[in-house]
């Protein structure tokens, strides 16, 4: 891999990271919100017919941020690898991850074949 493709592949891992960070932290506000309301006497949303009960969104925002909390460690694990020079290899095989595929799935830790 060259070092023009290291680089590259490096910010779309960073931009990714900042992206989930964003994400989670709107996500913590939320939680946040939903905490007040649950917490509220005359929060009793159990029997409304026309929307969402809070312990099902509660239920579904707590799931969103277990999956960023995983997809942060994948990011953190790729830009490991970027750095140990072990970025590309298909872990699998040993061959190496297409340029194409490490742009759309920059994670990625097997190649095309492999993955399959």
């Amino acid at each position: 891999m060259t070092p023009a493709h290291r680089a590259e592949l490096r910010a779309l891992l960073e931009e990714h990271r900042e992206s989930v960070l964003r994400a989670r932290r709107r996500g913590g506000e939320d939680l946040n919100e939903l905490a007040d309301a649950r917490s509220a006497a005359t929060a009793d949303d159990e029997h409304d017919p026309e929307g969402v009960t809070l312990a099902a969104e509660w239920s579904r925002l707590v799931g969103v941020d277990a999956d960023a909390r995983a997809e942060l460690g994948a990011i953190d694990a790729a830009l490991a690898r970027v750095d140990d020079d072990a970025f590309g290899v298909c872990a699998a095989c040993g061959r190496r991850i297409p340029m194409a595929r490490l742009r759309v799935r920059p994670m990625a830790t097997r190649c095309v074949g492999c993955a399959r």
